[in-house]
């Protein structure tokens, strides 16, 4: 995978490891979604009416805002307000950055 600079710079930020909690609940939340992922893909196998289908991508999309939404908390209550503490005013910067690509 190709990546630009800004992205390259982003992932060469100062990192700090998440919680065992953290890092726990957020692994569910993937597993959750990953089987809602394969329940799709059986629907779709077994020609199941679009509109059955289409509530169940809604609450794939749910769940995956529900992740990102969490590990957006998990980033600005750990790396960010680490990085400002220790005077790194870039990481404002950076999390204006990532904001305005997710907020698409």
């Amino acid at each position: 995978m190709n990546m630009n600079e800004n992205e390259r710079t982003m992932t060469a930020t100062h990192h700090h490891a998440r919680s065992e909690k953290q890092q726990k609940n957020l692994l569910t939340r993937l597993k959750k979604i990953e089987g809602q992922i394969r329940g799709l893909e059986r629907m779709v196998e077994n020609d199941t009416y679009c509109p059955d289908i289409l509530i169940q991508v809604s609450a794939v999309t749910s769940a995956l805002n529900s992740f990102s939404k969490e590990l957006l908390a998990c980033h600005i209550k750990g790396c960010v307000t680490e990085d400002i503490r220790e005077g790194r005013e870039g990481t404002v910067e950076e999390l204006v950055t990532v904001l305005q690509k997710v907020m698409k």
